[in-house]
């Protein structure tokens, strides 16, 4: 698994580029149309087919293109019948199978598990087109199609899926992804690096099963397997702590190995302690005569010293770290114990960053799933290349003129750059995308904008975002890439800025400015949510921001105003977004203005009490905002929020069986209640916040003043059974009941969400 793997785009010998189709096939006509008997590749997604590079399907497709395979599409086939997956006819190397940009069972219901009534990703938004865990069925019913087929699963679905994890919606830990889907290898997070491996690979004629040493690959294997006789397992209890970031080696210093030390008695006598060993201790009397009269007559003994530099320790130990295996608790464990779940999870993420990250191992049954180290992250050049394919930019023609929300959403919009080094508990960006930030160079950027242009119909000068998973981490990373392959820090701005990040906005301003200077190009907005903690950084920016790319409003989600939840969320004080709000104004009012902005809230987070969501209703008040669409929180496969709410403990510090408890919101009516603090000027909430500010003692804020948040009963007014005030424990026991009605943003899931992270508005 190397640490520095060839670029993508140098193919191997002998292997030429296949030119590209308009639109990569999805039916036996298409293929015939092109020359092909068969496909090398055939893609399954949840999702419908638009050739746009911010949809996983096409951008995979167009990669695998480039490495000369005929791909092959099966866009939201009927997961009912193998029949339908036989459209295209077996693949010559594997079927791909992905539930699309959106984990199925977000895209299919609501927080308060609702099913939905509508999908972006589909054809006039119609709902319904795919199944509920959508890569285990389409998985299954390709090995019913063609039994002994290879396959491949990936995507957001499959990525946060790839160990034992909770699941909301059926409220039990299920297994990994790949004992259900009976996959032979399973590619996590952004995954072009590992794809274009396992490709050449398999085209060579290697079997997906026998691929073990690919960098963001997860795989069954038998239980105690290892990769060759050099490996150690570490038992992950002895690395459930955050490790520091060392001074740095000096390569030429050198120092004595301990083994190079002279050893003799000491000054009483006694033989110096020589470490610890299995064997009893030796004593004089019972020892034989030859090592007796050593024992009372001990002599020096000089050993050769062999002297040897730090960087070559260094690098001895960073070998034997890449050999070394973390096994984290079994599935059966994970299952019935919490505290082990979430000490599972908080290693999960401590060995994230792909510079230190450790191989991982857990077992189901009698099988052991093993997890490599996350993939490299692409180069800017390798980020040119995959954007840079030749997309048609359009939906399939077989969808005529249907209406595809996710497609009008991103139609006009610009993917920058991937990645999020927030590390939000509640978001699942930074488990699927990382902590790196990965950006595009400038030239792509601008050459996409013309493409646009030139080819998008429809278009009128308008470009609707340059941005990603955050508008404003545009080339910003560590100061030094050795500080930031040894890190172990979940977030790079939690509890504050790390020092050695560098916050400089200068690049992202620039874009912007040869970006407006385009001929054709008449406004540019930002529609992806802004990192506001690190934008007070940069006046400059934010004044260039409010100047030229607010249209009105601009989205930004502070999600809380007090530290409880704050803290489970690792997210910043409320005061950043002060900063922020105080910087936006002043630059809006002198750019002759009037702008708003527009902040997202969570309700029900792991870590909130009920107290907590009535100081944020009466800050809400205070600073006149009205929010119209209200968030739930979300469990999501694999978050580190999702770990606090299923287990009641914080991963994310060390845990043991006493470690406090976690305030988490399962009951319905309190989740309802908490919704309803954020939406306290709506008369239908009225009544339930009467009843609840009574039980929590508050009945001062039940008037007509400025003060007071809600008026008091009105006649012929119907009052509703509010829960019994739980200011200070948060929740009680049960499950979210399933007649709340969730409501606002689907929960953020990085690039997965086709809206590439809008979703997660900064987090």
């Amino acid at each position: 698994m190397s640490a520095s793997p060839q670029p993508i785009y140098q193919l191997p010998a002998g292997v030429a580029p296949r030119k590209p189709a308009t639109f990569l096939p999805m039916s036996r006509a298409e293929m015939d149309a092109l020359g092909w008997d068969e496909c090398d590749v055939i893609l399954v997604s949840g999702d419908a087919y638009i050739d746009h590079p911010s949809f996983g399907m096409a951008l995979v497709g167009r990669l695998l293109e480039a490495q000369g395979l005929r791909v092959g599409i099966l866009a939201q086939p009927d997961g009912g019948s193998a029949e339908a997956f036989k459209a295209l006819g077996r693949p010559r190397l594997f079927f791909g199978v992905t539930a699309g940009n959106m984990d199925s069972m977000i895209n299919r219901y609501t927080a308060d598990r609702r099913p939905r009534s509508d999908d972006a990703y589909t054809p006039h938004a119609a709902p319904d087109k795919r199944p509920d865990r959508a890569v285990t069925v389409y998985s299954q019913r390709c090995r019913e199609a063609y039994p002994g087929v290879q396959i491949m699963i990936g995507g957001i679905e499959a990525s946060l899926r790839r160990i034992a994890q909770y699941d909301y919606w059926s409220d039990k830990v299920r297994q990994s992804a790949l004992v259900y889907a009976k996959a032979d290898i399973l590619l996590f997070g952004n995954a072009e690096r590992a794809l274009v491996e396992v490709a050449q690979r398999a085209a060579a004629g290697e079997k997906l099963r026998d691929m073990r040493d690919i960098r963001g690959t997860a795989f069954i294997v038998p239980h105690g397997w290892r990769p060759d006789e050099g490996w150690s397992e570490e038992d992950s209890t002895t690395v459930d702590l955050p490790g520091r970031v060392d001074a740095h080696p000096d390569p030429y210093a050198m120092e004595p190995e301990p083994a190079g030390r002279t050893l003799g008695p000491t000054a009483d006598g006694a033989l110096p302690e020589l470490g610890r060993t299995s064997c009893p201790t030796a004593t004089v009397d019972g020892a034989p005569s030859d090592l007796k009269s050593d024992l009372q007559n001990p002599q020096p003994v000089v050993m050769p010293i062999r002297l040897v530099s730090k960087a070559e320790r260094l690098r001895q130990k960073l070998e034997a770290r890449q050999k070394t295996v973390v096994r984290i608790p079994a599935y059966e464990a994970v299952a019935h114990d919490p505290v082990l779940y979430a000490h599972a999870s908080r290693v999960l993420h401590l060995e994230s960053n792909p510079g230190n990250a450790r191989a991982l191992v857990q077992l189901h049954g009698e099988r052991d799933v093993w997890i490599n180290p996350p993939p490299i992250p692409l180069t800017t050049p390798e980020m040119d290349y995959v954007f840079g394919r030749r997309y048609a930019r359009n939906p399939h023609p077989s969808y005529g003129d249907a209406h595809i929300p996710a497609w009008e959403m991103i139609r006009f919009s610009i993917n920058i750059m991937r990645g999020c080094f927030g590390g939000c508990t509640f978001c699942s960006i930074t488990e699927h995308e990382g902590r790196i930030i990965q950006s595009r160079s400038e030239a792509s950027i601008l050459g996409e904008i013309e493409e646009i242009r030139d080819k998008t119909a429809g278009f009128k000068g308008h470009i609707t975002d340059l941005g990603g998973p955050t508008a404003n981490m545009y080339r910003l990373a560590c100061k030094d890439p050795k500080i930031e392959s040894a890190c172990r820090r979940l977030s790079c701005v939690y509890p504050g800025i790390c020092e050695n990040l560098n916050t400089d906005h200068s690049s992202l301003i620039q874009l912007y400015r040869k970006a407006r200077a385009i001929p054709g190009v008449k406004k540019i907005t930002i529609g992806s949510g802004l990192r506001y903690d690190i934008a007070v950084r940069s006046p400059e920016y934010i004044k260039e921001l409010v100047t030229h790319h607010v249209s009105g409003y601009l989205k930004i989600a502070p999600e809380h105003t007090e530290d409880g939840p704050l803290d489970m969320m690792m997210k910043p004080g409320i005061g950043a977004f002060e900063r922020f709000k105080e910087l936006f104004d002043r630059f809006s009012k002198q750019a002759g203005k009037e702008q708003y902005l527009i902040p997202y809230f969570i309700a029900a987070h792991p870590g909130t009490t009920d107290e907590d969501m009535l100081n944020l209703a009466l800050w809400l008040k205070k600073h006149g905002f009205r929010p119209d669409q209200v968030q739930a929180f979300t469990p999501t496969p694999m978050a580190m929020a999702t770990t606090m709410w299923h287990t009641r403990r914080n991963p994310l510090k060390k845990l043991s069986r006493s470690s406090d408890k976690v305030a988490v919101i399962r009951d319905g009516q309190q989740r309802k209640l908490h919704k309803a603090f954020l939406r306290y000027h709506d008369p239908k909430n009225w009544p339930m916040l009467r009843e609840a500010l009574l039980n929590m003692g508050r009945r001062d804020l039940i008037g007509h003043g400025a003060h007071h948040l809600i008026p008091p009963e009105r006649p012929g007014e119907r009052q509703l059974k509010a829960p019994a005030g739980n200011a200070r424990g948060g929740g009680g026991p049960g499950t979210a009941n399933p007649s709340a009605r969730g409501g606002g943003r689907r929960p953020a899931v990085g690039k997965g969400d086709g809206r590439r992270g809008k979703g997660g508005n900064g987090r």
